[in-house]
């Protein structure tokens, strides 16, 4: 089989692919959100310094940033946006002054004719674009100035108040805020000139544009934010790009179906007889860490979201003191991060010298090495995120050891350099095991080359995340997280999985390695094409140009159009798993890949879509609708494909035990079901209720404390305690199997 077209395809894809990104990257620099070096009003007062503004975003960042509400969409569920919420609370107080100046009453107590005049005045004033790019100022009328100081009052009652009854209590316990979050008036005053800032890019219009900065983003009826006709009509681009993409696809598949499956499967394991290496048998404590890491993470998960019924404590334990919302987030995000890339690392490791054949020398050092750098980095970037949200280092020394405050990639500088360095380190002890394979001109080598590209990407594209710095624009830093987030962890992970089972069926000679390649070189390409430049659906409001909402909108649709043929990959392994008894020593792993296809479909395909088309996102980003489309493509798709790769190794590390069935059963079920349980009878409810608010009266609302702490909803947040408690309790015993594989009590006392 000749595969000159495939290589050609994937080059010319990840080429023109990657040329766009950058090429756009280019553009949101050049247009992004003005940064002043001076904020003043009319009257001839400062205000504050863009300095003030940087400090006070890195002050935002310090006490958990995008871990504790959002802004301009991105971030956590529990508080506010702060966006939306300083435009609402900003456009009331100056409806609110005229009022009272004029009518002598409140603005809800106007005529629909007077509250007509005043919003109109309003938004007139309000979206004018009066930054001087000649004086590098942006000039403010006096009662913006007004609303400023009104809007700062209101922060210091939230962030630095503690008092324990009243208005403010309560709200800081809906919020999940702790009293006294801040412990100085200049960090707040700082901080609250960032927020200030951050909510101007929102109402702002471009120059010469009818739009904003965020393209309108957040609906806000008070001054005129509302969808765009360009989001509109890319928004109905999209739909049409995904029908089309399907039709092409399904038309390709009917017209060149093979099935991979090999005519004669051998009766007996082809590498039953396999002996392990040093550095295989060294990777066991990978998986040992892995597990306990999910039960960390988990418990982190269940504290996180009951603190959306109990703001401060945990069935009161006050455990906020200690533990605030923000670092439980935090740590559950990190965690679940760093055991999914530990069990696909791990993986690697371990079949990279069964793959050549021969094991490097030093090569169990190596491992070992890397797993000592491993569990500093997990312990040392945990600690260091409590002490930067505990307010205990200063600015600088927060962004290099502490909390960066930007969601997925929290951790302090230091720990991201020192992670940077031990995946190519990772890089290099496979690629030395790999290389005997890679000289040898055998039919699996093309699938070795992309193994290897793969794994080339894993630690190339991780250094995205040190393309900003301490004060970078967030619209910058934005554009490079989504580089971590989205090409790392969905993008080049996705072609190593996808290329490591294929190794591990041909390995066994379950599956034509010929066959095999094709459909791995094809099936990177397709997803490719829309994966990379698909990167902008994270984009659309984050001081983007519209450019980046067209390309977004297109090509994460595009994402959605491997996902059709799903049902054909779960059939797959579902026949592999019943092909012979030896076979069926390898179903819970082969189980695990078809659960993958279920939640790639479900999780990644259709809670996908459902927020991923402009029209969609624009009411939707920042709600409960982000976190079902979270928790079942990252948890779904990439958390279990990772328990599968685990159980896999383990099963060939114990190739001649028998496991008992019971256990791992219960595990998978409870898993898998528990997961669905909590997005079916919480989380989704909640995005869908939001979402309808959100349409109706605005995304200040749908975070509102008003609306999240109604007795209805309060009791829709309870239900996912089932979902939580089945998946907990299938996650303990995934964790009581693998550790009973190495000390006994998981395997049946005649095994083979």
């Amino acid at each position: 089989m000749k595969y000159k077209k495939l290589w050609i395809g994937f080059a010319l894809i990840v080429g023109v692919s990657f040329a766009v990104l950058i090429y756009y990257g280019g553009e949101i620099y050049r247009q992004k959100p003005p940064l002043p070096d001076k904020v003043v009003t009319k009257s001839g007062k400062t205000l504050f310094t863009g300095q003030e503004i940087k400090d006070g975003m890195n002050i935002w960042q310090s006490i958990g940033g995008q871990e504790l509400g959002t802004v301009w969409g991105h971030g956590a569920y529990q508080a506010p946006d702060w966006t939306a919420q300083y435009l609402h609370k900003e456009a009331l107080f100056i409806l609110n002054q005229w009022a009272e100046k004029e009518y002598n009453q409140p603005f809800e107590d106007l005529s629909v004719e007077s509250k007509a005049a005043l919003k109109a005045r309003l938004k007139q004033q309000i979206r004018a674009n009066t930054y001087d790019d000649t004086r590098d100022v942006t000039v403010i009328s006096d009662i913006r100035a007004d609303a400023f100081q009104h809007l700062r009052d209101f922060y210091y009652n939230l962030f630095m108040g503690e008092q324990e009854s009243g208005k403010f209590h309560k709200l800081r316990n809906a919020y999940s805020i702790p009293p006294k979050t801040l412990k100085d008036e200049e960090r707040l005053d700082k901080m609250s000139a960032f927020f200030f800032w951050a909510t101007w890019a929102t109402v702002t219009e471009r120059p010469g544009k009818e739009y904003t900065y965020s393209n309108n983003w957040p609906p806000e009826e008070l001054v005129g934010n509302k969808p765009t006709s360009s989001l509109i009509l890319w928004t109905g681009f999209s739909v049409i790009i995904l029908l089309a993409g399907i039709g092409l696809l399904s038309w390709y598949y009917v017209r060149n179906e093979k099935d991979e499956i090999r005519e004669k499967i051998p009766d007996v394991n082809p590498i039953s007889k396999t002996k392990l290496t040093g550095s295989q048998k060294a990777t066991l404590k990978y998986f040992w860490v892995v597990s306990l890491l999910i039960l960390v993470q988990i418990l982190m998960g269940v504290i996180t979201a009951h603190y959306g019924v109990e703001g401060f404590g945990f069935y009161g334990i006050p455990l906020a003191e200690i533990l605030p919302y923000s670092l439980s987030r935090t740590w559950h995000v990190q965690l679940a991060i760093f055991w999914i890339a530990t069990s696909w690392l791990a993986t690697g490791l371990f079949f990279a010298p069964a793959i050549s054949g021969k094991e490097p020398k030093y090569q169990k050092l190596g491992v070992n090495v890397l797993f000592g750098a491993l569990l500093v980095i997990v312990v040392g970037s945990l600690a260091g995120q409590w002490f930067g949200i505990m307010q205990k280092l200063n600015l600088i020394d927060n962004f290099w050891f502490g909390h960066q405050g930007y969601e997925y990639v929290d951790l302090g500088r230091f720990w991201q350099i020192f992670l940077f360095a031990g995946l190519f380190i990772w890089l290099f002890l496979m690629g030395r095991a790999l290389y005997p394979a890679l000289r040898e001109k055998t039919e699996n080598r093309h699938l070795l080359i992309m193994f290897l590209i793969a794994s080339i990407a894993i630690a190339l594209f991780y250094g995205a995340g040190l393309m900003w710095g301490r004060q970078t624009h967030l619209a910058i830093a934005e554009y490079w997280r989504w580089w971590v987030v989205h090409l790392w962890v969905e993008g080049f992970f996705e072609v190593f999985a996808t290329t490591v089972i294929a190794f591990l069926f041909t390995r066994m000679k379950l599956i034509d390695a010929k066959l095999a390649t094709g459909a791995v070189l094809f099936a990177t390409i397709i997803f490719l094409s829309g994966g990379i430049i698909g990167t902008f659906h994270h984009l659309y409001f984050a001081g983007t140009p519209v450019g980046v909402l067209a390309l977004g909108a297109t090509f994460s649709a595009l994402e959605v159009v491997p996902l059709v043929l799903i049902g054909y990959e779960a059939y797959h392994n579902l026949k592999l798993s019943k092909l012979k008894p030896w076979v069926r020593a390898y179903k819970w792993p082969i189980y695990s890949f078809v659960a993958v296809s279920f939640w790639n479909f479900l999780g990644a395909g259709i809670f996908g879509f459902l927020i991923n088309p402009p029209i969609a996102l624009y009411y939707m980003q920042g709600l409960n609708t982000t976190p079902v489309h979270g928790h079942t493509a990252l948890f779904g798709v990439y958390g279990i494909l990772g328990i599968g790769l685990m159980l896999f190794v383990l099963r060939d590390m114990s190739i001649d035990k028998v496991w008992k069935e019971k256990p791992i059963r219960f595990a998978f079920w409870a898993i898998n079901i528990g997961l669905l349980a909590m997005v079916l009878f919480s989380v989704l409810p909640i995005g869908l209720a939001q979402t309808w608010v959100s349409v109706k009266e605005g995304l200040w609302y749908a975070r509102s404390a008003e609306f999240m702490q109604l007795p209805w909803m309060q009791t829709i947040k309870w239900l996912r305690v089932i979902g939580d408690t089945i998946f907990a309790a299938g996650a303990l015993v995934l964790v009581y199997f693998v550790f009973g594989l190495r000390f006994g009590w998981s395997i049946e006392k005649k095994s083979r």
